[in-house]
């Protein structure tokens, strides 16, 4: 089976990409705004606990990034001035209105992260997609007063279906497919990708990889000054994805803080949202 959701074209073959005001480097945080079920196994810091119901450990673990964890992030972005793109299941709007409220308040870009990180976007018909997918959309919108404009699955799940039925609905891009530095268009009428990374990722850096603080500090200075220099010759797209029951735990969260100081200290850095930058890229590129 061949992929034909996009074509390739390398780095080196396109147009120099021109972010506002002369920024070299556009940078956003994937804020992940997570509900999980109490009794599925879902993300986990100790496997041995995962398949007993409750589970208390694992569920304890991510429950702490809504109830602490996300508000002590929430005061280091304001602190360097970013607003997040909150990638947002839609079930988090019944469960944690404060959270939501939040958000609204900083003018928060919020994207659907589906229904829950508990069940995983795949295997799904295309009545069944479209009918999931419509209330995620639905149900975002009126919490929040914004109809969203991208997509992450749980997960970085998608169907073959899905970027095409998020275009019916409305939306204009996707974050699952994390292959290139740049905004590129899909073979879908009006969808883009955007770059998002699973490599400089709290949740792959600190718990799967094991990584300590001071080194992911570092990677994250490390992918900055990459991207910035490759900027010389066009711009580029930083992500930097977040989990607030990862990053917002007390001996980690200082980490955000110095990496965000550094990024933000480089004046021709667009400090901004995943929507304005597939917004930026599909009025100014052909």
């Amino acid at each position: 089976m061949s992929l034909e959701l996009f074509d390739y074209q390398p780095i080196t073959e396109r147009e120099p990409i021109a972010w506002p005001n002369g920024a070299r480097l556009a940078f956003y945080v994937g804020l992940n705004i997570e509900h999980f079920h109490v009794d599925k196994p879902s993300t986990s810091i100790w496997a041995s606990t995962n398949t007993l119901v409750p589970d208390a450990l694992n569920y304890g673990w991510r429950d702490y990034g809504l109830r602490v964890g996300i508000w002590r992030v929430i005061d280091i972005l304001d602190r360097h001035g970013i607003r997040a793109s909150a990638l947002l299941n839609s079930e988090v709007a019944r469960h944690y209105p404060q959270v939501i409220e939040a958000g609204r308040a900083r003018d928060w870009a919020w994207l659907v992260h589906g229904q829950t990180n508990s069940r995983l976007h795949a295997n799904l018909g295309e009545d069944e997609e479209r009918e999931i997918l419509t209330d995620a959309v639905t149900t975002i919108e009126k919490a929040t007063g914004q109809r969203p404009k991208g997509w992450m699955g749980p997960g970085l799940t998608e169907t073959f279906d899905t970027p095409r039925l998020l275009a019916e609905l409305g939306l204009s891009y996707v974050l699952d497919w994390t292959n290139d530095d740049q905004p590129y268009r899909l073979n879908v009428p009006g969808m883009l990708s955007v770059p998002y990374t699973v490599e400089v990722n709290d949740l792959l850096m600190f718990i799967t990889r094991g990584f300590t603080g001071p080194e992911v500090l570092q990677i994250v200075k490390d992918q900055f000054d990459q991207l910035y220099a490759d900027s010389a010759t066009g711009g580029r797209v930083m992500a930097l994805p977040l989990h607030p029951f990862v990053i917002g735990q007390p001996f980690r969260a200082r980490y955000l803080d110095e990496a965000l100081a550094y990024i933000a200290s480089h004046d021709d850095v667009w400090l901004t949202t995943s929507d304005e930058i597939a917004e930026h890229y599909a009025r100014t590129t052909a």
